[in-house]
């Protein structure tokens, strides 16, 4: 293939992010023949040591628990890329951009979903806290290394600006921080982002009520509560009614994730007309997002968020497994900090030389933890705290 033939039968939109306009990487290296930069971004992310971990990284429910179809950071991951593929496509943008930040978005996150983050923020906080978005840049720009010639992965630009500002401007101090004050902190990111973004919180939202359901911690007669979910499970249960319990609870989530993904085309082609952005640094400079749901869909979307925070992250089933996990990350970071001894030998040589530098020795700590699956953190916890020595996360 020629590099000419990249483009081929693909028409992009002016404000889409071109590939041939790239700002390139921060190391210089030969051009792939076969592949445009995004493409080759999503190569280097798929074949990363931190993306496979996420295979063993809890989005809500812990991996190890009873059943094997509960989602993962990983299987999310995927689900969000799917999504963002689907708008992207729809609306003229580079489809391959999207997918790559879509993929990288959680790279950063610590085991146990976001009580393990809870965890290791209060762990960290006199040192300044710790952010996930913060620890994703950090693990593709330095942690991740396995190239010879550089840290990290080395991806354009335009992803690395894409997964820092996904969720918008970088405010406030952070702006200042390695990761993110090249990437122009203050504007917004490419409309590739932007709907890697809604992806995320339409994927979430709605997986997140299916496997709430699978597990029990969610009853259908709670979940029927939910206007959106209502409508489409009568729409369901009218067209199959002689279908079993499960197959008709996939087809109401499938609707309603459907009719927000149409939501969102509809609505951003309506923005984009009005606005009518030339270039992306149009976007970039507007005052606000352009990709956005209705406002009818984004008050569904809301109740959905509340609806989950009150009826499933707060459920004593998820509570307990939070309870363990902020245990185990607290345990391991304090038994790590005060007997270096503990670390790993290729650890140890990453702490600061001045002793007195803790709050280097308290990241690299950070890093090391940040990185384990769930079940390597449980096991690390078993050798060091459990005569049992047991590995079992099952509650």
């Amino acid at each position: 293939m020629k590099r000419e033939d990249l483009d081929k039968g693909r028409i992009l939109a002016p404000y889409a992010t071109k590939w041939r306009e790239s700002r390139g990487r921060f190391n210089q290296e030969p051009v792939a023949l076969d592949r445009t930069p995004f493409q080759r971004d999503r190569d280097r992310v798929i074949h990363s040591d931190a993306f496979r971990r996420l295979q063993y990284k809890t989005q809500v429910f812990a991996n190890s628990m009873e059943g094997d179809h509960f989602r993962t950071r990983l299987t999310h991951s995927l689900e969000v890329a799917q999504v963002t593929r689907t708008i992207c496509r729809s609306l003229d943008l580079d489809d391959d951009l999207g997918e790559v930040i879509a993929l990288a978005h959680d790279m950063g996150h610590p085991p146990f979903g976001h009580m393990g983050e809870n965890a290791l923020n209060a762990c960290l906080k006199q040192y300044g806290g710790w952010k996930h978005n913060e620890q994703t840049m950090r693990v593709i720009m330095e942690l991740e290394s396995p190239y010879g010639g550089f840290d990290g992965l080395n991806l354009t630009w335009e992803t690395l600006e894409g997964i820092a500002k996904h969720n918008g401007p970088i405010q406030g101090d952070e702006a200042e921080s390695n990761f993110f004050k090249d990437l122009e902190p203050n504007t917004y990111a490419g409309l590739e982002a932007q709907v890697a973004a809604l992806a995320d919180d339409i994927a979430y939202n709605h997986h997140d009520l299916d496997d709430g359901l699978r597990a029990g911690s969610l009853h259908l007669e709670q979940v029927m509560e939910l206007p959106q979910f209502h409508r489409a499970y009568t729409e369901v249960t009218s067209t199959f009614p002689q279908a079993n319990p499960t197959r008709i609870i996939k087809e109401t989530i499938r609707r309603m994730l459907s009719r927000q993904v149409q939501d969102v085309l509809i609505t951003s082609r309506n923005i984009l007309m009005k606005v009518n952005p030339q270039s992306v640094e149009d976007v970039r400079n507007h005052s606000e997002t352009l990709i956005k749901m209705s406002e009818d869909v984004a008050k569904e979307t809301k109740e959905i968020k509340e609806f989950l925070y009150d009826n499933m992250y707060r459920h004593y089933i998820t509570n307990r497994m939070g309870f363990r996990a902020y245990k185990i990350i607290d345990e391991l970071f304090a038994a790590f900090f005060e007997h270096r001894g503990l670390l790993p030998d290729t650890v140890q040589k990453e702490l600061p030389e001045n002793k007195n530098d803790l709050r280097g020795k308290a990241m690299v700590i950070a890093d090391y933890i940040s990185l384990m699956t769930d079940r390597s953190a449980v096991r690390e916890h078993a050798r060091l705290f459990s005569s049992r020595g047991t590995d079992d996360f099952a509650l």
